[in-house]
């Protein structure tokens, strides 16, 4: 959990970081006290946005499915945020929050359409366009898109995450992704990786492709290089490859793009 405070709608403080209690009703104390704390006891807020590893609702009040925080489902966390903070709140998915805060403040500033994927215990991704999440009625899934590599069976029914993601490394081959060092296995993930980004990219069409999340940003990483050569090879039916950067605003990325988020609303 990263509560960070913006009084102009542009800069923010240095973020607080706590684990997030597995409990709702204890997850809403925490937050408000760290939001009283790094906002100040009894300041004005205007708005509130934040992101949650998971699936909302339509209209974004609720959780729909959380892989990690299952006793958050269903609990009315829109309507319960806005009255502790006494203001608005906005909420996304957390993958995309980081691709909207990449978008505009990050590697995919200055670009039209950003694809943004996070690779990490899963993978996630969003659509940015013009500065604001694309529209959609659920959200951006794009880790559980099906694909079918070379035979290698996947879990989740060759979902693009059972091939690659912390999960799926631990799972084949009984590591955790930080201590992968072996260049060829790097190498497989990057291919499957670029596979999984071809159809996406098929279907959104950007400008610029953003890799984050800690198997791009952190130890033993995912070689952004490997995965934009795999993606060149690939992609042949477009003039021109998209541009592939990695990301830049690391743990920090969904606190900008909910920066982001609630400016558009309040402004």
């Amino acid at each position: 959990m990263r509560v960070a405070v913006s009084r102009d709608g542009f800069e923010m403080s240095e973020p607080k970081v706590a684990s997030t209690p597995k409990n709702f009703s204890e997850g809403l104390r925490m937050l408000n006290k760290m939001a009283d704390e790094i906002a100040g006891y009894n300041a004005k807020i205007k708005a509130g946005s934040g992101g949650f590893a998971g699936i909302l609702n339509r209209d974004c009040r609720t959780i729909f499915r959380s892989p990690h925080l299952p006793l958050w489902n269903g609990q009315p966390l829109r309507a319960e945020l806005e009255r502790l903070l006494g203001a608005p709140v906005f909420l996304e998915n957390a993958a995309a929050l980081a691709g909207l805060g990449e978008a505009t403040f990050g590697a995919g500033e200055g670009h039209g359409i950003v694809a943004y994927f996070t690779v990490s215990t899963g993978l996630g991704g969003v659509r940015v366009v013009g500065g604001k999440i694309d529209q959609k009625v659920f959200g951006f899934e794009p880790g559980h898109q099906i694909i079918n590599i070379g035979g290698i069976k996947s879990e989740g029914g060759g979902e693009l995450e059972g091939y690659v993601s912390g999960e799926a490394v631990l799972r084949r081959f009984g590591k955790k992704a930080e201590t992968v060092s072996s260049r060829a296995i790097l190498d497989e993930l990057a291919f499957y990786l670029a596979s999984g980004i071809y159809n996406s990219v098929l279907h959104w069409s950007p400008d610029i492709v953003v890799l984050g999340g800690p198997m791009i940003l952190g130890k033993n990483p995912i070689d952004v290089k490997r995965v934009e050569l795999e993606l060149d090879k690939l992609l042949k039916i477009f003039p021109e490859p998209p541009f592939v950067k990695k990301a830049v605003l690391g743990d920090k990325g969904g606190l900008y793009g909910a920066l982001k988020l609630a400016s558009d609303y309040v402004s």
